[in-house]
């Protein structure tokens, strides 16, 4: 046992220390998602910890490609990620984990919904940031009506598809721990799922302002786990 914190110690202070020097993460940021990776391995184990790991990495590569042509088409400038940030994207993955501790008798059910959070914080991530990159057509998600890229509420086939993409990604991560199942399904249909929600969101209250990116992130990821729960119960 002593083995694996020595080595969750090891990949925790690596990744502080490097998203501090790159200045991915502020430094309230890094140890917050440090506490949030404690949560995720305290009910998840190394499997969680990848998934979480997975996603940052994904996500700050996603973010950083093509920065420049992004900002030309709306796209928010995105400095350091901040600890709100964080807690946003993975901080249902944590509540997870830590009900995980708390209700062992279904873990099997937690873990699922901490990965399915993360699937959508993946899908969500990569087919905005990606999307606008690859995307040819862009539309409101509610409306279907053409509409500019890098909007809140606008998606594109493109970008969809690579959202799934990412979900798929963290299903993988999750069947490599806990072997290949028809969840694994329902994970990436959680953070699809996760993933438009996020899109809705986006146009119906984020534009308009009634809340802030951080809340759709989080709802999102909250979403997709309901998801996963109800794909449990019901298969």
């Amino acid at each position: 046992m002593w083995l694996s914190y020595l080595i969750l110690a090891m990949v925790l202070l690596a990744g502080i220390s490097y998203s501090i020097a790159a200045r991915k993460l502020t430094v309230t940021a890094a140890f917050t998602g440090a506490l949030v990776a404690c949560m995720v391995f305290a009910g998840g184990g190394f499997t969680g910890l990848a998934m979480m790991t997975i996603f940052f990495i994904l996500g700050s590569a996603a973010t950083s490609w093509q920065l420049k042509s992004k900002q030309q088409f709306n796209a928010e400038e995105k400095g350091r990620r901040t600890a709100g940030q964080v807690l946003a994207n993975a901080g249902t993955a944590g509540f997870c984990g830590l009900m995980v501790l708390m209700i062992p008798s279904q873990a099997v059910l937690f873990q699922l919904m901490m990965a399915a959070s993360l699937a959508s914080a993946a899908a969500d991530t990569l087919s905005s940031e990606l999307g606008m990159v690859y995307g040819r057509r862009f539309f409101n998600i509610i409306t279907f009506k053409a509409d500019a890229r890098g909007l809140d509420g606008v998606i594109s086939a493109e970008g969809t598809l690579i959202g799934i993409g990412g979900a798929m990604i963290i299903a993988l991560v999750y069947a490599f721990g806990h072997g290949l199942g028809f969840f694994l399904l329902g994970i990436v249909l959680a953070g699809t799922f996760g993933n438009i929600t996020d899109s809705v969101l986006g146009a119906v209250l984020e534009r308009k302002g009634f809340i802030g990116n951080n809340m759709v992130n989080f709802l999102n990821t909250f979403a997709a786990a309901i998801f996963m729960l109800l794909f449990y119960l019901i298969f």
